[in-house]
């Protein structure tokens, strides 16, 4: 946010200075005004390159910072203040300098006459276009703070969801991430030493220590060019992924894979179903909930399957014949939506899906260390196995000549 410096006189003519952090030098005024002062000057600071606020424009703006922003906003609506002086009010609170920044120009699009939608829709990599329609919606409904308040809890329990993932997923990866470090380490330091003790032996070596011997000298000689392959793989990946094809193909891996596939999808369909009970509460029409969940639900197949489903609703067909039709969405979803279709009670039956799928997601994550420890230990043995082969047998080639 841009820094402003002002002079300033007060009721008696005394000249007052000071800098201060606003969106413009009409805010600036504005600010003066209010406290009885009269600007006499108001000049923008001048920042180098390098300044805090070139650096805050590449701060992250977490979930935590968009549940504080909307449980705060909904509560300065719900009491009563103009949107102006709740927007003040949490520019002051938010510590995030990026964030801050981003809410001092929403305010100002809407003291310019704008919507609060239209303003927040201005920022897409900030407020996604489920924020932005839901906000629309409240806005036109007179609801805005209960709809805040259904945002924040989406976001919270979709937080709460990610963080149990990564806390259940933690433990296989430090492991994986471990044996690659220690096998690198014996690769590189300990094996040539052994390649010294075995240079005088007549005979020929053991299958896993010759490749061991290999991989060394491999590395010793090509270790930049296999630097250069991981990157240009890893980069290659990641350009891939972000094409339609390749996030398809990543998509359907997700949900299809062992052990992990299940949870991926037990996820999006909590995800799927709680999103569209609450735009659906929301009163928005069903064809633009659609085409909101297409865009935000994080799965390019489960997106194609409900662009089928927007379109079998266009012409009248309902929604549950493409789902059942995809074989992705499991039967008790879509036996439900039918349900809540034919009662009028659609968001009743999808806010009991998603609790559902809440309840399975708790514990298929609770029983991943269960479910993956038995392949660590497979892949930790095979490793050691591998390794003490190439170390030891050798040896015992080694004795059994010296005995003879």
């Amino acid at each position: 946010m841009p820094s402003f410096h002002y002079k300033a006189r007060d009721k008696f003519g005394a000249l007052i200075e000071g800098a201060v952090e606003t969106a413009s030098r009409e805010a600036v005024a504005a600010q003066l005004d209010g406290l009885g002062y009269i600007p006499v000057a108001i000049t923008e600071e001048s920042k180098g390159l390098f300044s805090a606020d070139f650096f805050s424009q590449f701060q992250r703006i977490t979930a935590q910072d968009m549940i504080i922003f909307s449980r705060q906003l909904a509560t300065l609506i719900s009491a009563g203040l103009p949107f102006i002086t709740s927007f003040d009010t949490l520019i002051e609170q938010t510590e995030n300098p990026r964030f801050k920044n981003v809410i001092a120009k929403v305010k100002q699009d809407v003291e310019g006459g704008s919507t609060i939608a239209d303003a927040l829709a201005k920022h897409p990599k900030v407020f996604s276009d489920l924020y932005v329609n839901m906000i629309r919606a409240g806005e036109a409904g007179g609801v805005l703070d209960e709809i805040l308040e259904r945002l924040a809890s989406l976001a919270e329990h979709e937080a709460e969801t990610r963080a149990r993932v990564k806390a259940a997923t933690r433990y296989p990866i430090i492991v994986v991430v471990v044996i690659c470090i220690a096998f690198v380490v014996l690769i590189t330091f300990v094996v040539p030493k052994f390649v010294e003790i075995y240079a005088g032996f007549k005979g020929t070596l053991p299958l896993p220590t010759r490749i061991l011997i290999g991989l060394n000298k491999f590395i010793k000689s090509y270790w930049y060019l296999i630097i250069g392959a991981i990157t240009g793989i890893a980069f290659g990946i990641r350009w891939y992924i972000n094409t339609e094809t390749g996030r398809l193909q990543l998509d359907n891996i997700k949900i299809r894979m062992p052990i992990f596939g299940q949870i991926f999808l037990k996820i999006a369909m909590s995800r799927f179903t709680r999103l569209f009970a609450s735009l659906e509460r929301s009163g928005l029409p069903i064809l633009q909930i659609l085409d909101i969940l297409s865009s935000t639900i994080g799965n390019k197949i489960i997106s194609r399957i409900i662009n089928n489903v927007s379109d079998s609703a266009r012409s009248g067909k309902g929604l549950v014949h493409p789902m059942r039709v995809s074989k992705v969405f499991p039967p008790i979803v879509t036996r439900m939506i039918a349900v809540g279709e034919e009662t009028g009670r659609m968001d009743e039956m999808l806010i009991k899906i998603s609790d559902y799928y809440d309840t399975e997601v708790e514990y298929a994550i609770k029983n991943l260390s269960t479910l993956i420890e038995p392949i660590l230990i497979v892949v930790i043995g095979g490793m050691v196995l591998f390794i003490a082969l190439g170390v030891f047998l050798p040896m015992w080639d080694m004795i059994s000549l010296i005995k003879k």
